[in-house]
């Protein structure tokens, strides 16, 4: 199952790309909603190969999985790889500069099960595609505006 999401946010893209690579505000932010993140292999700066344990609640039951930072290329784009007992995910977001001060942020989500039980869930997740993508897209929004505030008072 695939979740797409697009977002135009009024600010440079060496901005976008910072704010999107600060990975210790995003494991803040993952805290805050009440899953579970740990680095376990760790870089001086942000590179590929760095990797995080987590755990969260997902349809009911508390999931784990081991999500790694496959490609970091800066300022333009990255992708990350999940691996769970029942479920992969990969995600990748892109970068795209429209104009100097206007950014495109595409974001693509592909979780893949790997058991029957997996594949039933996500049944129950393409039942309800529409709220779904919604949720999805509306966290992105609300995300990319985070981002512009962020830009807009520092600047």
């Amino acid at each position: 199952m695939i979740f797409t999401s697009r977002e135009d946010i009024e600010a440079p893209i060496d901005f976008v790309f910072a704010q999107v690579a600060n990975f210790a505000a995003l494991e803040r932010s993952i805290l805050r909603r009440g899953a579970e993140v740990q680095r376990k292999v760790d870089r001086t700066s942000a590179a590929a190969g760095m990797m995080w344990e987590t755990s969260f609640d997902f349809k009911g039951k508390r999931r784990q999985m081991e999500v790694t930072l496959v490609s970091f290329d800066p300022p333009s784009s990255m992708s990350f790889e999940g691996k769970g007992k029942a479920l992969n995910c990969d995600f990748s977001v892109d970068l795209v500069a429209l104009s100097r001060g206007r950014t495109r942020l595409s974001l693509v989500a592909e979780i893949k099960p790997q058991n029957l039980t997996a594949r039933l869930m996500i049944q129950s997740l393409k039942l309800a595609r529409g709220n779904v993508t919604k949720r999805f897209e509306m966290r992105v929004a609300s995300y990319a505006k985070d981002i512009e505030d962020r830009y807009a008072s520092c600047a």
